[in-house]
Formats: C-alpha cells, structure tokens, sequence
C-alpha cells in the first residue's frame, strides 16, 4: 500500500488532527491488529497513517467532526478493507469477512485474557511491542513508531543516529514479527516486570521529545509530556510495575514538567535556566515529584532514573541560580556516568564540572569526550562548547562553536537562541558583565 507523504500541519484544524492522530494511533493500530492478526502490522501502520492524511485533507475544509476520534477510526477500517478487497487472495477470505464486518462497525475489537492489565490501549500494546524475541533497541524503535507516533526522524534524533539508520530497524523488526508470528497479545501480570525497563524507556523517550522537540514549529510540546505522566501514573498504580525505578522515573517527569511554563518566553524561544521565573514554576508539581522521589528510595538498586530526578530536584530546590547546589549535582552525574555512559549524559556531565571547577576544567572534560561520533553532528555539544570558550574569553573559538551549533539546530527557536549567542560574541566583556 503506497502512501502519498502526510501534508504538514499549517493551522489549527491541521494542529488538532496531528496530536489526535498520535494519542489515537496506539489504539487505532491495536484494534487493526486485533482484527487482523500480528501479520498486517505494516498494513495497520499504513492505513492509519493514512487516515490522518485523509483527516489533514479534509478537516480544514469540512471542519473538525463531532467525534473526531470514532472518525479516524472508521476511516482506518474502512482503508483497510479496501486493501483486503484488492488482495489476490480476497475471495477466500470474502465470506468471513462480510460476516465480521457489521460487528466491527459496532463492538470494539476482542481482547484477550490480560486485556485489563492495564486501563489504557497504548500502554497495554506497548508491554506487547518489547516481546523478548526481539532486540531493545528494536522494541523501543517500533513502540515509538507505531504507538506514539514518532517519524523516523524524531526517533532517529532520541538515538543519536541517521532517519536511514532508523527506517532499516524498522523494516527488520516488521519482518522479524512476521518470521516468528510473534503472538501481539497483553502478557501475564507476571511477565510485566521483565517488560518493565524497555516500557520505561520508550516513555522517557516520550517524554523527552516533548521536553525539547526534535523537529516541528515548538520547541516544547506540553501535551506529550503529559502524556507521558499520564501512562506513568498508570504504571506506578500496578502491582506488579509498582516499582522504585517506576517511581523515580515518575519523579523525574514531574520535576522536569513542573518548570514547563518557564522555558521559553512569550515568543516560544529558549530561556536558559538563570534566565527563567522560578515563580512561574509549577510547585504543586514538584511536590508530587518530591513525593514520588521517596517512593523511589524503597529500594536496593538505584537505577538512572533515581539519580536523574536526584538532579532536577537539586535544580527545583534551589531558589535562584546562585543557590544551585552544582557540586551534588555533579556527584550524581559522575555515579550516571559509571552507570549509564551515555554522550548526553556525559556533555552534562561537562556542564556541571564547568559550574564546579571553572570554566577551564569544563573545557577539558568536553574535549575528553572525542565527539567524531554521535556529538560532532549534536548541536547542542557545540552550543556548550561555545558558552565556555565565552567565558574564558576565547569569542573566536566561541564565535565557531556557536556557528557551528547553529548549522546543526533543527528548530526555528533553537537559531534564533543560537543567533543571539553569535551577537553575543561581538559584544565586550565589560559590557556584557
């Protein structure tokens, strides 16, 4: 089934249809499955990703309907019973598909015996994406792309790694479920903890791309962060995934979202940490992430999430930037660094031994983490780069980096903030003092 490429978003009909498209695409691929078995993923995929292309051509016009959802998802059944009618092989399956037909567009798809495990299709779907069978980084790929709606690009971006490099895991991972006929089914509650960490990840993945957008008009989507938060809930309410690495994870996504009003300004441009209004900070946020926080400590193993949301609450304790207490965070960073070496992870690292240790020190703990791999095309390693050879008064080197950065950043508000970086550099010190 070939696809005509989705028309991009340009006015708030377009804006609905694409965040209703990624909180329904979970669903809409899990009743599509269920109706026609684990062997049509790719079709599922196709025919809903089609629906909101028909959604993106005719809502603009006609207008948004009523039921916006019970429209995609008629418009979803109704393609994919067209591709079937086309198959060679429709005249043997013609008769039992009439007889299925009015029950579809009547009853919602048959679940099976673990279908209320959880309340949610989404997350239900995604414990059935990290089957065993296949590899992590292939489950991870494949939830982010069938159930939250992520492009390859986007998923590409949460990897450090090319569209084309992504585009390939995903076609091995279709064919890998069809070789084995991997069974899509909710497993047993005893089978969730095993599940657990690539389910957590897939939504610190969610979560993250709503906290700083990887492609699109906004550097910062509220609404997928939240939904982050809202199947975290869900998870931390379980018995069997009522977890301390649960807990911590929650932790870390109230106390990063709880500062969502401040991060950009009226325009929807960054705004540094020292630069925002800490009053503007979400405090009944943060309380319930402090209290998820000590939910976490119940426990043996400390995993990256605790030491994670150890460092955002050491930012949302603080009052002002001078009151920040860099010398913890930096100790939790060099404990997720031993346990978690990651480049993100480390070029933060970089940032908090530069708050610690001077700006000098920050330098060498960049240039010690030889970016000619995933870094050297990360905007973000150079915009940091370009912040400390500023203040150590190298606005050359700064003046490059920042450039740099800017050739690399994605987003209109990331240049934009770039840009003010580079004007920054042909300012004097003592003015900028």
């Amino acid at each position: 089934m070939m696809l005509e490429p989705a028309p991009e978003p340009t006015s708030l009909t377009g804006e609905i249809a694409a965040d209703l498209f990624r909180r329904e695409s979970g669903r809409l691929v899990a009743m599509l499955l269920g109706q026609f078995g684990t062997h049509r993923l790719q079709l599922a995929e196709e025919v809903v990703q089609a629906a909101l292309v028909r959604a993106l051509q005719t809502w603009p016009y006609r207008g948004v309907p009523d039921k916006p959802a019970a429209w995609l998802t008629q418009t979803a059944r109704n393609l994919a019973l067209d591709h079937l009618r086309r198959e060679q092989r429709w005249s043997d399956k013609q008769a039992g598909i009439a007889r299925e037909h009015p029950r579809w567009m009547s009853t919602p798809a048959p679940r099976d015996e673990h279908a209320d495990t959880f309340t949610d299709d989404t997350l239900r779907l995604m414990f059935v994406c990290f089957h065993p069978q296949l590899s992590t980084e292939t489950q991870t790929a494949l939830a982010l792309r069938t159930l939250c709606g992520f492009s390859p690009g986007e998923i590409a971006a949460a990897f450090l790694t090319t569209e084309a490099a992504i585009a390939k895991r995903l076609v091995r991972a279709r064919q890998r479920i069809r070789e084995l006929a991997l069974p899509f089914v909710v497993p047993a509650p005893d089978e969730l903890p095993a599940r657990l960490d690539g389910v957590l990840g897939t939504l610190y993945l969610l979560f993250n791309e709503g906290y700083k957008a990887s492609s699109g008009n906004r550097l910062v989507r509220e609404e997928l962060c939240h939904e982050a938060i809202r199947l975290m809930l869900q998870l931390a309410a379980h018995p069997a995934t009522r977890q301390p690495r649960t807990h911590a994870l929650l932790a870390l996504m109230l106390l990063n979202a709880a500062r969502l009003p401040a991060r950009t300004d009226e325009a929807g441009n960054l705004l540094r940490l020292h630069e925002q209004d800490r009053t503007a900070w979400n405090h009944a946020m943060m309380s319930r992430g402090v209290h998820y926080l000590g939910l976490a400590s119940q426990g043996d193993h400390v995993s990256e999430y605790h030491l994670q949301a150890g460092i955002a609450a050491c930012h949302c304790a603080a009052t002002d930037e001078a009151e920040t207490d860099w010398s913890r965070i930096l100790a939790l960073y060099d404990q997720l660094i031993q346990l978690h070496p990651s480049p993100v992870i480390a070029l933060n690292r970089a940032v908090a031994v530069a708050r610690v240790q001077g700006p000098q020190a920050g330098l060498d703990a960049l240039r010690a983490l030889s970016p000619r791999g995933a870094l050297e095309d990360y905007h973000l390693y150079h915009a940091v780069q370009g912040s400390i050879a500023l203040e150590l008064g190298r606005t050359a080197d700064a003046l490059a980096a920042f450039r740099r950065a800017q050739s690399l950043a994605t987003l209109a508000s990331e240049r934009e903030f770039l840009a003010r970086c580079i004007n920054d550099c042909a300012t004097p010190l003592v003015t900028r003092v």
